[in-house]
């Protein structure tokens, strides 16, 4: 192939690939620009609470098949995490093994207050159901989303008082730009889709031939200075 149609193959395929080279690279630099565990929020998060040392109570489990059983802790004592199979949860008093009510508001700022290794205060308290979650939550669980004034996001679980995630104000551009790099930004899931790997391929193709015209320009040198 003659080196001016590489050059009219390699404009071309540079004109459809431009655009997702930048962003790739722009969202890419963005998100290696601070250590994954601050995207993530760790140095927001206190020491996790050491088990009490009890004799738990097996819980009661109301007929229900069971995924699984966890004996937990957080700032207001152990608790048992019941598993169900059908996707639900439940807490229960690790002493009695008696189920306990939904995590109250009052409750998530408590808890939310505890998993911060600093002193925040909280603007604001607000519930979601498992069919209504936050974007940035990225579980279908119903969840107490405490906000604090510097904008952190602590997810409790309204069932079982866990905490869910930890969502800064970094993660959440974190987030956009990664559904930018995948080109998906409706889930900011799927990282295998035709859009992708159709530009991927252009970019690959476009890459080969530049990098093919390297010595297709030197031995075109070479024949016009003979």
């Amino acid at each position: 192939m003659k080196h001016r149609t590489l050059i009219r193959w390699h404009v071309w395929l540079g004109w459809l690939i431009g655009v997702p080279i930048i962003l790739w690279t722009a969202s890419g630099l963005l998100m290696v620009a601070q250590p994954i565990e601050n995207v993530r929020g760790n140095h927001l998060r206190s020491e996790p609470v050491g088990l009490d040392p009890i004799l738990p109570v097996a819980p009661v489990l109301e007929g229900r098949e069971t995924k699984s059983l966890t004996l937990q802790q957080n700032a207001k004592g152990p608790f048992w995490v019941i598993a169900y199979a059908d996707g639900g949860k439940r807490r229960a008093d690790p002493t009695t093994g008696k189920l306990l009510p939904p995590i109250a508001a009052p409750d998530a700022s408590a808890l939310a207050i505890a998993a911060r290794s600093d002193d925040a205060a909280i603007r604001s308290v607000q519930r979601f159901s498992a069919d209504q979650s936050p974007s940035d939550l990225r579980r279908n669980r119903p969840s107490w989303q405490v906000i604090f004034e510097d904008e952190a996001r602590f997810y409790i679980d309204a069932d079982t008082g866990e905490l869910l995630a930890v969502r800064t104000q970094f993660w959440r551009a974190f987030d956009f730009m990664w559904g930018l790099h995948i080109m998906d930004l409706q889930t900011r899931e799927d990282t295998s889709h035709p859009i992708l790997i159709g530009s991927a391929a252009i970019a690959l193709l476009g890459s080969i031939l530049g990098f093919v015209m390297l010595f297709t320009r030197g031995s075109r040198k070479r024949r016009r200075d003979d």
